[in-house]
Order: structure tokens, then C-alpha cells, then sequence
């Protein structure tokens, strides 16, 4: 460490959990700085010991890792491995690992999963200006205006959606595109035009397609990463993350 940073910073770059994981944490006063709990924005300087949950937390001399993976319906996306089905545990990395927003757990598809928090906390705060692409069936036939309903917004959590790409595929199935990343988004909006979803699955996220099969990951190749670097090195605002 050649400066001090701020403790969640810390955590975030040896790639420990996000900054957000690390705030809760600090919060819930399972971090330590030399054996005193800090306030939120401490920083820690060079021989600093950082412990948390009374284990101490250094930087890994591995090479932070990069991963898409097709997560199955009735995996939960939760970095606390007491909950049974959660996607760390049945991932089974060698590396520590954290998911880089979420897929709900009746859904499926495409996730980023990564040892580095950083490039988490620029891709959550990026999180409402890229492309995430999913197939819906829903349970009957679309009919009417509902694409177009779908396509101009719905009033769903005390907004109106953004306007997004939709377009129907199969009599009881469609293809959207979002660049919104509210609870349970597409749901909710099917619901609110009287649809209930049978399947959900995320194909794309950014330019990076689904192409591993149901449960299986593989790591991003040099140019995905990069470009997802690039889309991702302006971001400034706080998002909610990829829904």
C-alpha cells in the first residue's frame, strides 16, 4: 500500500467484496483496523493490520479473475455461503469471488462474477447506461398492445420504466432489452398488463453473449474484458447494479 485509503476502498481493491459489501460490513462492526472498529471512511495507512470477522485480510498474490457464468433457475445470487444454494458454493472457485449484480432466483442466464472489486464498484455505478438482453415466456399468447405497453414504459415501484427495446419472438415469448436495473423489473411489468412469466433467461450483457452451457462458467477473454473496461471507465454515478 503506498498511501492511505479508505477502508472500504481497501477491501474493494485486494478484491475482499465490494465497496458496498464492506460498508455493511463496517457497519455491522465486523471490521477492524489494529483491533479497534473504525468509522465509516477511516483510512489505513502502510503496516495497518485489517481484519475482518477477526481473520486478517491481505492482498492475494493471485491474478484477480473475470467470469461469465449461466446461472440456473433456483440458484441464489449471495455471497453468504450459510444460504443454501448460493452461487459461491456451487460455483466452487479457488479464488474468492463475488457476483457483480444479480439474477433473481426463478431466473436464468448470464452473470459476471470477479475477484476484483474494483472493477465491481465502476460497473455498479455504470449500471444504468449498458445493454442487458433476456428471453421472456410468459403464460398465454401476447396479445394487443402489450409490446408497445412494454416497449414505452410501465408504472411499476412509483416510476414509469424506461422506454426500451422489445420485440415478440414466439406467440408466447419476447425478446428485451433494458438499460434499468429495478427489483424484479421485467416481472413486475408483466404483471402490471395482466402476464405472468413462466421463464426468464439473460443472454447478453454489454456485448458479452450467453455461450456456455446451464451451469457452466468460463473466464472473459482479454478483449471482452477490455471491453468492458472501456464502457465502464467513465462511470460516475451510484446504480443499482444489473438486475
Amino acid at each position: 500500500m503506498k498511501s492511505e485509503v479508505r477502508i472500504n476502498k481497501f477491501l474493494s481493491e485486494i478484491g475482499y467484496c465490494s465497496r458496498r459489501e464492506a460498508d455493511r460490513m463496517i457497519a455491522a462492526n465486523r471490521v477492524t483496523i489494529n483491533d479497534k472498529v473504525p468509522e465509516m471512511g477511516t483510512k489505513i495507512g502502510p503496516g495497518d493490520e485489517v481484519k475482518v470477522d477477526g481473520v486478517v485480510v491481505t492482498a492475494p498474490n493471485e491474478k484477480h479473475v473475470y467470469i461469465a457464468f449461466n446461472k440456473p433457475v433456483g440458484i441464489i445470487c449471495t455471497t453468504d455461503t450459510k444460504v443454501k444454494d448460493n452461487i459461491i458454493d456451487y460455483i466452487n472457485h479457488p479464488q474468492r469471488i463475488f457476483h457483480i449484480g444479480r439474477l433473481d432466483k426463478p431466473s436464468e442466464g448470464l452473470i459476471f462474477l470477479t475477484s476484483d472489486g474494483d472493477i465491481v464498484n465502476k460497473i455498479l455505478r455504470a449500471g444504468n447506461s449498458h445493454e442487458k438482453e433476456y428471453i421472456v415466456k410468459v403464460n398465454r399468447d401476447i396479445e394487443g398492445d402489450f409490446i408497445d405497453r412494454m416497449s414505452k414504459g410501465v408504472p411499476i415501484l412509483d416510476i414509469i420504466t424506461q422506454k426500451c427495446y422489445v420485440k415478440q419472438m414466439r406467440k408466447d415469448t419476447f425478446k428485451i432489452i433494458l438499460t434499468q436495473g429495478l427489483n424484479r423489473q421485467i416481472r413486475r411489468m408483466c404483471d402490471y398488463l395482466g402476464y405472468k412469466v413462466v421463464s426468464l433467461q439473460r443472454v447478453r450483457i454489454m456485448k458479452i453473449r450467453l455461450d456456455v452451457p446451464k451451469g457452466k462458467w468460463r473466464d472473459l477473454s482479454s478483449e471482452e474484458l477490455e471491453e468492458v473496461q472501456r464502457l465502464v471507465k467513465d462511470s460516475s454515478k451510484t446504480a443499482p447494479g444489473i438486475e
